[in-house]
């Protein structure tokens, strides 16, 4: 089967002398050219409008709006279109401006037949070229968006599989030293709100969350006759605690995504005041979000039942570190802490508890869910 040829291409021949647009559409047209003429420039747009029209031949001088206007119009209304301007001699300083403005050509009056093929496919040619590089880039910018929201979804799926395994660790760590209730969860929930009251948000916010939810990784390091001991700790044994943010801080810091949580890490234990440990680091030489877990630390441990004794309210927990302004807390971080108020604080908990809830019970609903225990000793 015979492959149908293309359409000829169109051509809109504008001049305001009625024998001068016969003239050129006759040759064109014997050369193969589809043509339309218009007698201005308002009519050759309105002629524009009803088709596709890859090529406009226009006078410079017409009366009422002239070459150059229409130029502009068809650069503005449709890009794609080429222009070329016929103008008389004496005239060539404005087909100077006209091809500074967009033509593709200019050709003094009356044109010579071989010239005016010749422009009309230089002019046909640079189009075309135009428009395969207007597809290329649109496919292009079409496949950058594809691979970069392939890139972030592949970015979010690692990002969450950090998370689920920094919590997994976490929780193992909590479970070792036999915290309840999951105590470096809620302590990231309260240095999060803390924090984003003091309107940090964006990365520095995440980082803040992990530095905090990995502050005692380093307990790791910890002998379990040191960690898990029910009573006071000798001297000798607490030279072997206070080296937990050291050991942290050295496990973590190599990895470059927990470079700023190592950080939170290896100073969680200073204090506002230089009284802390190891580094006895004071005011801003501590990171901020190692200034603010302090505060959220202190509320979780006031707050939580221990086998020891039971947590006291939020209210207490509240007075105490509000006394201890200046001295173990940055003011700064307590003044957003208090801002949070005791029933902003004790929602976050509560909430905490809830999701907790909500999440074992789905997991308990779930096919292959956890059933009823059985003791199989």
């Amino acid at each position: 089967m015979e492959a149908i040829p293309p359409p000829p291409p169109r051509i809109l021949i504008v001049d305001d002398d009625e024998s001068v647009r016969d003239v050129i559409s006759v040759l064109l047209r014997e050369e193969g050219y589809d043509c339309v003429t218009a007698s201005g420039a308002e009519a050759a747009l309105d002629v524009a409008k009803s088709d596709d029209t890859p090529l406009v031949i226009s006078d410079m001088k017409m009366p009422g709006k002239d070459g150059l206007w229409l130029l502009e119009a068809f650069r503005d209304q449709h890009p794609d279109t080429s222009v070329i301007m016929l103008t008389g001699y004496g005239d060539t300083e404005s087909a100077v401006d006209c091809l500074r403005r967009g033509a593709v050509d200019y050709l003094l009056k009356p044109p010579k037949l071989t010239d005016l093929i010749r422009s009309i496919e230089r002019a046909l040619a640079k189009r075309r070229v135009e428009l395969a590089k207007k597809r290329y880039q649109k496919k292009l910018e079409r496949k950058v968006r594809d691979r970069t929201t392939e890139l972030r979804n592949a970015l979010k799926d690692v990002s969450t599989t950090y998370q689920n395994t920094l919590l997994a660790l976490v929780s193992a760590l909590d479970a070792r030293e036999h915290e309840t209730s999951d105590h470096s969860q809620r302590v990231v929930e309260y240095t999060v709100a803390i924090a984003t009251r003091m309107t940090i948000k964006g990365q520095e916010l995440d980082e803040i969350g992990r530095g905090a939810l990995l502050h005692d990784i380093g307990k790791i390091g910890v002998p379990d006759a040191v960690l898990l001991k029910p009573g006071k700790l000798t001297p000798d044994e607490w030279i072997e605690m206070r080296k937990h943010p050291d050991i942290g801080f050295n496990m973590i810091a190599p990895i470059p995504f927990l470079s700023t949580p190592a950080q939170i890490v290896l100073s969680h234990q200073e204090r506002f005041d230089g009284e802390g440990y190891p580094r006895k680091m004071r005011r801003e030489d501590i990171h901020i979000g190692a200034r603010i877990f302090a505060v959220a630390d202190t509320l979780d441990a006031m707050t939580s039942d221990r086998p020891y004794r039971k947590g006291t309210s939020f209210a207490n927990a509240i007075a105490e570190i509000s006394r201890c302004t200046g001295t173990q807390f940055d003011p700064e971080v307590v003044k957003a802490f208090l801002d949070i108020g005791e029933a902003g604080l004790v929602r976050i908990k509560e909430n905490m508890v809830a999701r907790k809830k909500a999440a074992e019970q789905a997991k308990a609903q779930a096919p292959g869910g956890q059933g009823p225990s059985v003791d199989s000793r």
